[in-house]
């Protein structure tokens, strides 16, 4: 029986609190909202915060406790087709695009769950029965509320910043970005590089297996592109000239009448930019955000530059930013906008585009059972983004952290880095 490792017991006790605190994070973004907040869905997605509450708290249900804890009950049978996500191996789901339909059941009565299913779960741990696999199950579902935090950050600024009074989600003080990482080019030499995740401490299946990868001799921005700097993109026809996008960009670009990064308003001859702290002057010198890897890539076509690969980045940064910055912006910081750091920012503040398509590794297994859906089937169509945000946790990101979205998204925290070949 595991109760008789005391060396699994101090891991279960270790765990119980970590447990709560990073459950305990995702209520702590949701304090500031309004009850009418947590439903709304304007577009398929954003989720309602209401929903990401629901199913972190359903992933334990479902993966843990209803697998591995003798005698448990769900809180409710429905709960498992309303808040599972694409888990097709986990049952019937509630689509998508509907989630916002969900006004029932109420904001408390998921309170109530996700308190119901924390005591369970601290209940779990406490008794001597976790496995060395459930304790990577937990891991995984810890990582994974962890990713829903941040898109609760997303999904909040969307809703409020798509509502004509720019509602505050939190007092901001504007931060003074003139004196902040000045540009210039780090250059990296011809070689043979190690990529992807060693094997020490938790990593999601996608930063698996390690490779070889060679690399041409390279450049790539010190920091990352400023406000200013788009600007100038901008106000010189960067939306208007087809030849710097791609196809699809410049259709999109079209359908969606694109002509500035999302969150940029022109008032009364100002340029504006909703922020977390309500609508505000845009500040020149802080990084540009919320860009779609279309906007990204016609950017840095018009600086004659390129977007550096994934295996460019991951290199660079190990090589420049090879430790997490006390300074570097993180959610824990809850400054929910970018700050200057005096660091190459490759770490926190914004995630950044890569040109690279988001593919499995090479030897690249998925996992047996539901985790085989977490990363594997999603690996087409999508570009990879590295190095975390300011809505992400501070020990929740790694140099091998692999994120992906589709080209056209940018309501996520995203920037962007260039580089060059010499």
């Amino acid at each position: 029986m595991q109760s008789d490792n005391p060396t699994t017991r101090d891991n279960n006790s270790i765990l119980s609190p970590r447990y709560l605190t990073i459950r305990k994070q995702s209520l702590i973004i949701c304090e500031p909202l309004q009850v009418e907040d947590y439903v709304v869905q304007p577009t398929m997605d954003v989720s309602p915060p209401k929903w990401h509450l629901a199913h972190t708290t359903w992933f334990f249900e479902a993966f843990v406790l209803l697998k591995y804890f003798k005698g448990f009950k769900v809180y409710r049978e429905d709960f498992h087709y309303l808040f599972n996500s694409y888990y097709i191996s986990a049952g019937e789901r509630w689509a998508r695009a509907d989630r916002g339909n969900l006004t029932r059941p109420s904001v408390q009565e998921v309170i109530d769950y996700r308190t119901y299913v924390d005591a369970q779960m601290v209940a779990f741990l406490a008794s001597g029965e976790v496995s060395e696999e459930i304790k990577h199950v937990i891991e995984v579902g810890l990582n994974h509320e962890q990713q829903h935090q941040e898109l609760l950050v997303y999904d909040i600024k969307y809703i409020l910043g798509h509502n004509p009074t720019y509602p505050v989600y939190q007092e901001q003080k504007l931060k003074d970005h003139s004196e902040g990482q000045k540009a210039n080019w780090l250059k990296i030499g011809e070689g043979i590089y190690d990529i992807g995740h060693d094997g020490k401490g938790f990593c999601f299946d996608n930063e698996l297996g390690r490779h070889r990868q060679f690399l041409h001799a390279f450049e790539i921005s010190s920091a990352l592109v400023t406000n200013a700097e788009y600007l100038e993109f901008v106000q010189s026809g960067g939306y208007k000239d087809h030849f710097l996008w791609l196809s699809e960009g410049w259709d999109w670009a079209n359908s969606e009448q694109a002509e500035h990064p999302m969150y940029w308003e022109h008032k009364d001859g100002l340029w504006m930019n909703y922020t977390l702290g309500g609508l505000v002057p845009i500040d020149l010198n802080a990084p540009v955000s919320h860009i779609s890897f279309f906007e990204a890539d016609a950017y840095a076509k018009w600086r004659g530059c390129r977007l550096p690969t994934e295996f460019e980045w991951e290199v660079a940064a190990r090589q420049f930013q090879p430790e997490l910055s006390e300074k570097s912006n993180f959610v824990e910081e809850a400054h929910f906008e970018t700050i200057p750091t005096g660091t190459y920012d490759f770490l926190g503040n914004l995630w950044e585009w890569t040109s690279s398509a988001y593919r499995p590794y090479p030897f690249y297994q998925a996992p047996e059972g539901p985790l085989g859906e977490y990363n594997g089937k999603f690996m087409i169509n999508q570009m990879v983004l590295r190095g975390g945000s300011y809505a992400t946790q501070r020990h929740h990101i790694r140099h091998t952290y692999r994120n992906f979205f589709h080209p056209h998204l940018r309501w996520m925290c995203s920037g962007i880095r260039i580089a060059r070949h010499t």
